[in-house]
């Protein structure tokens, strides 16, 4: 699990619990300090998003804050620097795959904030599940290549990943990725390098980090 100094990441979607207030995103930030000061770290994990909430359990939470008072006291520090400032940000979710443009908000206007050119994003395992479906859908099976781990690599090629989508297995495959599409949002778990994604009755999707990239170990 991440170290309490990163655990702001998915702060400012939280929800207040008593003052200061968290309605607005330095409210957010100052109630987060003033828990972790008081080592109410109870109210500092409710402080964290519902997304966070899903994959990071409570008692975790506060057993890893308990464990790490140097780390919990230079957050704090970080956190009530002067020259603080918001920048806010928008998620735009859009077709079945729940695709997601960013934007930020700049001199009092919303702009675009994703790589236009990124159209296959690796960086995270959601991201790369995406961009594997995509990739697929779009019959770029050059493209698929890219989500295919380091250990399997030399034995894949383009035509071979074509012949496993539109071979004799295409109905598998292709009832395989509805379902994929159907939980593209569920819960992923991860662990280092490694992560998981639990779908259906009996399925999951499993990742891999390989040099900062996430590829796909087994999608079924």
């Amino acid at each position: 699990m991440s170290r309490p100094l990163f655990l702001l990441i998915a702060l400012l979607g939280a929800a207040a619990c008593g003052p200061p207030s968290a309605g607005k995103p330095l409210g957010a930030v100052d109630a987060y300090v003033a828990a972790l000061r008081s080592k109410d770290f109870g109210r500092a994990y409710d402080l964290m998003s519902e997304r966070y909430r899903r994959t990071h359990g409570k008692d975790e939470f506060v057993r890893q804050m308990k464990e790490s008072p140097r780390e919990v006291e230079h957050t704090i520090s970080r956190l009530s620097s002067s020259g603080r400032r918001v920048d806010v940000e928008a998620r735009f979710l859009y077709d079945d795959l729940q695709d997601e443009l960013r934007l930020v908000q700049e001199g009092g206007s919303w702009k675009i904030a994703n790589d236009p050119l990124d159209f296959y994003p690796q960086d995270t395992p959601g991201h790369t599940l995406r961009s594997f479906v995509r990739a697929v859908e779009l019959k770029r099976y050059d493209i698929v290549l890219r989500f295919v781990p380091d250990e399997w690599r030399k034995q894949m090629t383009e035509a071979k990943v074509r012949d496993q989508f539109e071979g004799p297995k295409k109905d598998e495959v292709q009832e395989m990725l509805r379902r994929l599409v159907a939980h593209i949002d569920n819960p992923i778990q991860q662990d280092g390098d490694e992560a998981r994604m639990p779908y259906g009755e009996r399925s999951e999707v499993k990742f891999v980090r390989e040099n900062g990239l996430w590829k796909i170990a087994d999608p079924d």
